[in-house]
C-alpha cells in the first residue's frame, strides 16, 4: 500500500491496519482477516453507492 496515500492521516486505522507486521499471524488468522476485509469492501461500497443514489436523487429534486 502507498504510504503517501494515507500521510495526512497517521494515526486513521486503515493506515495502521496497513502497516501492521503480517508474519505473526497462522494461515487460517490471514484467511479470517481476508474474509474481514472482504466484508469491510462490501460495506464501505454499499454506503458508498447509497450515498450516490441519495445525490442523484436530491439532483433530481431540486433541478425540476
Amino acid at each position: 500500500m502507498d504510504d503517501d496515500f494515507f500521510s495526512s492521516k497517521p494515526d486513521d486505522p486503515l493506515v495502521l491496519l496497513a502497516r501492521q507486521d503480517l508474519d505473526p499471524f497462522s494461515q487460517d488468522e490471514l484467511a479470517a482477516r481476508i474474509e474481514a476485509l472482504q466484508a469491510e469492501i462490501e460495506r464501505t461500497r454499499a454506503h458508498r453507492d447509497a450515498a450516490e443514489r441519495h445525490r442523484s436523487q436530491a439532483d433530481e429534486l431540486f433541478r425540476r
